[in-house]
């Protein structure tokens, strides 16, 4: 190895995800290189994709070898390697052979994500399930539990909620805040950019701005995290990109994953997939920290719609 990786090691290992943090688990290493690709030099990207494709061949491979495999340099292969969650590159191939492994005890599916236009519906609902499927896996797989614990904590001792979304990620806004409104929690969802900077501005600390937005680029909601953050709330960023403008204003930062984007299927459609299980862990996280209110609160809400719903076998009067 040589002496420039050496000192790639060295200054790294004491970064965030070194030494002393867990490495994903080979399970989550397809998903980690799906959803950081994006944001990759090419020469990583290079890297990535070849350990997601043949992760058994680069797991027989040394740190030069994989380089000369990808036209790359070794520097690359270890930034690539912490870039995913490993400490080096060693910490990689082991987590590469047990990927191997997995893959060789089942067979990988046959279906793939791809919908022409003259698809029969059966198959575009055969589809479309496995894409949501692995879009969900992948995101489970790839949330990191101390941020999720720490943005329920903070949740559940909030004065009050204000949540950031424009497009597709603005109707995952309204479902949280209804969650946590259910719970008899005070939350906002703010969809018009002017209304949510003018509200972001009244937060404080003890309060909790949650901006999602896929690409982490989106104007219309990094302007509000960034009012919170600066006035002192706690902040939240939901984003399909962990390295995106956004997170520079968040406090904590859950990263979604999302299908591949096809013509009929847009990244909006994907991605709201994962920013709704996110939603979902955030919200039962925060109702079993505040399950004493939250039981009679999601009761007496329950109630109160009872007489809307038709008995069964009733008509309508």
């Amino acid at each position: 190895m040589t002496q420039h990786v050496k000192e790639i090691f060295a200054t790294e290992r004491g970064g965030p995800g070194g030494s002393g943090a867990n490495p994903p688990a080979p399970a989550a290493l397809a998903a980690k290189v799906r959803t950081l690709a994006p944001s990759m030099t090419r020469s990583m990207q290079r890297v990535a994709e070849a350990v997601a494709s043949d992760p058994a061949g680069c797991a027989a491979l040394t740190v030069t070898g994989l380089a000369e495999l990808t036209g790359t340099s070794e520097a690359t292969v270890v930034r690539t390697a912490r870039l995913l969650g490993y400490p080096g590159y060693r910490d990689l191939r082991l987590a590469l052979a047990g990927l191997a492994a997995q893959q060789q005890s089942g067979r990988a599916p046959a279906i793939t994500t791809d919908i022409a236009v003259d698809d029969p519906i059966a198959d575009v609902v055969a589809k479309l399930a496995y894409d949501e499927q692995q879009t969900l896996a992948d995101t489970a797989a790839g949330l990191d539990t101390v941020q999720l614990g720490a943005a329920v904590n903070a949740l559940a001792g909030a004065r009050r909620t204000d949540v950031y979304g424009v497009g597709a990620s603005g109707l995952v806004s309204q479902d949280l805040t209804q969650k946590l409104l259910r719970i008899g929690l005070i939350a906002h969802a703010h969809s018009d950019p002017h209304l949510a900077v003018t509200n972001a501005v009244q937060l404080r600390s003890g309060d909790v701005a949650i901006a999602i937005t896929h690409s982490g680029s989106t104007g219309d909601v990094i302007e509000p995290l960034r009012v919170a953050f600066e006035h002192g709330a706690t902040t939240i960023a939901i984003t399909g990109r962990p390295d995106s403008a956004v997170t520079q204003y968040a406090d904590h930062v859950l990263t979604t994953s999302t299908a591949r984007e096809s013509e009929l299927r847009p990244a909006a459609m994907s991605s709201r997939t994962s920013q709704l299980l996110v939603v979902d862990c955030l919200f039962v996280g925060v109702a079993q920290r505040t399950y004493e209110t939250a039981a009679p609160a999601l009761s007496a809400s329950y109630e109160a719609l009872a007489h809307r719903h038709l008995p069964r076998g009733g008509a309508q009067r």
